[in-house]
């Protein structure tokens, strides 16, 4: 096949017509622009980046960028197109980039710094067009993907922040087998069930999202613009990633824009480019140099009761390890029993030694004896395992554990679950997987949660968990989570409406909140924050729902959003909210300029320019 090229395109001059729109305003009292994701610059399309003609690439990658990004020249769209392009020219593959074409609205909102005061009112209109770029950018991709006449092409898209939302609208009507993979960065909408609550289960390395390939905050929960639910439809299940920095305002708990700009610098496009390309690669099935290495080490039970099993066990053993070896990866192998039987466990080969021979020699080394009661000493032998191995920074860490029976909790040596879980997450962590019988899965699936593994059936098809592990990627560690001796304040805000009430056609919400200040969204567009608990709304467009959003914020984090839909003509009267005795409606409220130094924006927040 002829070397892997990228299609050239015809670049024509684009016309950048600045809009301005002043028609909508709003009277907010103190509100302070820190506007995010709208925008009132808008671009004129011309599909300057035509393909050359009758061509059908193996593979087309969409990237959708941010909220002002500059089409095929903003920092987001060139470190996500030069991490995958330097993977995909060492390949077979025809392939093309395309940067969507769509506005990408953005709002020059001056020096940028949120302590700034800029009156009582504001235009709005940009509110309305922040809506329209993102029909426009869905539109856009529906007509590229669903109209291309190439049947045998498939697609990967990308998408920060704006553009995630885009993507995530658009792939509802776009047949899942022509899409590899989708990976969102920053999404405003993003949803993690798991960090809900006052003490998340992300918080203790449980129930993580399939899809939660980096997001560090254990307590993110929903986008600052509420949540995507469910995240991924039917037919997208394993095709979609989301990365979230620990502290970016749009997706986190926390609050800090910097982070939101920082996913180029942080190097999480290059994580991106891994996964993707090993996507790419099961689908062409072409070899993968890039992949995220595999340090997989397998414990087997060797008691007598594993005496019908063992060889089947056995079998599966070798399977991954082949897998394994020739992805590029490492496997060590040990058997273990019961501390009771006077047994630790025994090494047949490590990381450094193992090769499939040394490895199916040591298979063909263990034997089955003893074991007394049920339970055996799989606690202390993980630890064992765990301790003595030489684990590669960087690689993805499994321990694959075969076993028909249960385990002493804690140990006969004193090893707890805690013990376990604690040393797998301070390695990287080590994945748990456990293959046992049908009884015992209930038993086993808390320690696979608490190390991100999984656990199976032996009555399963065991090669089904040899591709699970194969397609593992932990380059970076999905979730930190929180220990005893964390120091961070993790408290939320809350707030209520308590009363909206119409008058000359204006409508003014009051709300109570314990939070510092309140960040205020009209139509999925961040107009700005302010320290008081009412804001008055006029001129609102009578052809739009109108969803005012707000996010109640505290010394670190912000807290869950509250919506309320409004009309300009609806007739709102009062709406009585609950008491809440730890809710102040005090106008004596922190300052704004009081806020923490990572409030300080950049001109453009989405572009990642500072």
């Amino acid at each position: 096949m002829p070397k892997a090229k990228q299609h050239k395109r015809r670049r024509i001059n684009k016309i950048k017509p600045l809009i301005k729109t002043s028609v909508h305003r709003i009277k907010v009292r103190h509100l302070i622009v820190i506007v995010l994701l709208l925008g009132g610059l808008m671009t004129v399309s011309d599909h300057s980046y035509q393909v050359q003609a009758n061509s059908c690439p193996d593979v087309k990658i969409i990237f959708a960028r941010g909220s002002g990004g500059e089409r095929y020249t903003s920092s987001h769209y060139l470190a996500f197109k030069s991490s995958l392009e330097s993977k995909l020219t060492t390949t077979d593959l025809t392939y093309e980039f395309e940067d969507l074409d769509y506005p990408a609205v953005s709002i020059d909102v001056g020096d940028g710094h949120l302590g700034t005061l800029l009156g009582a009112y504001i235009g709005s209109g940009e509110a309305y067009e922040f809506g329209e770029s993102v029909h426009q950018g869905t539109a856009e991709l529906l007509r590229t993907v669903n109209n291309d006449g190439c049947s045998n092409t498939k697609y990967v898209f990308g998408g920060y922040s704006q553009g995630a939302v885009v993507l995530l609208n658009g792939i509802t009507q776009i047949d899942p087998s022509k899409v590899v993979y989708i990976a969102t960065f920053g999404d405003p909408k993003i949803y993690l069930p798991e960090g809900a609550g006052p003490v998340p289960t992300a918080c203790s390395g449980r129930g993580l999202s399939d899809y939660r390939i980096y997001v560090p905050d254990c307590r993110a929960h929903e986008g600052i613009l509420g949540a995507r639910n469910p995240y991924v439809i039917d037919g997208y299940t394993g095709k979609i990633g989301t990365w979230c920095n620990k502290y970016d305002i749009l997706c986190s708990s926390y609050y800090s824009i910097k982070s939101h700009t920082s996913y180029v610098e942080d190097g999480l496009y290059e994580d991106a480019s891994k996964l993707l390309f090993s996507k790419i690669a099961k689908v062409f099935e072409i070899k993968n140099e890039y992949i995220s290495p595999h340090d997989t080490a397998i414990l087997i039970d060797s008691t007598g009761s594993m005496d019908s099993l063992i060889d089947q066990y056995k079998a599966e053993a070798l399977n991954l390890a082949q897998k394994t070896l020739d992805a590029g990866g490492r496997v060590a192998l040990y058997d273990y029993r019961d501390l009771a039987d006077d047994y630790t466990p025994i090494e047949r080969c490590n990381f450094e030694t193992c090769t499939i021979d040394t490895f199916q020699s040591g298979l063909e080394a263990i034997q089955t004896d003893n074991g007394g009661d049920a339970a055996e000493s799989l606690l202390s032998a993980s630890v064992h395992v765990m301790q003595h191995l030489e684990w590669r920074l960087g690689s993805t860490k499994s321990l694959v554990i075969l076993t028909d029976d249960g385990y002493h909790s804690p140990d006969l040596d004193g090893t707890t679950f805690y013990d376990v879980k604690r040393i797998s997450q301070q390695i990287d962590p080590v994945n748990f997987y456990i293959i046992t019988t049908d009884d015992n899965m209930e038993l086993y699936q808390s320690l696979a949660e608490a190390t991100g593994g999984s656990v199976t059936s032996n009555m399963s098809n065991l090669s089904i968990l040899t591709d699970t592990i194969m397609e593992k990627y932990d380059s970076l560690p999905r979730v930190e989570e929180e220990f005893a001796d964390v120091t961070d304040d993790t408290s939320l805000s809350h707030l209520t409406i308590s009363q909206i009430e119409e008058n000359d056609g204006s409508i003014k919400i009051n709300f109570d909140t314990d939070g510092i200040a309140t960040i205020v969204i009209l139509n999925d567009a961040i107009l700005g924050a302010t320290d008081q608990h009412d804001i008055t709304f006029t001129d609102l467009n009578n052809n739009v729902i109108n969803t005012v959003t707000l996010v109640p914020l505290s010394n670190t984090r912000r807290g869950e959003p509250v919506s309320t839909s409004l009309n300009a003509t609806s007739g709102y009267g009062s709406v009585d909210a609950p008491t809440s005795s730890n809710l102040s409606n005090s106008s004596t409220s922190p300052s704004l300029p009081n806020f923490p130094q990572n409030f300080t924006i950049p001109k453009a927040p989405n572009t990642g320019r500072k």
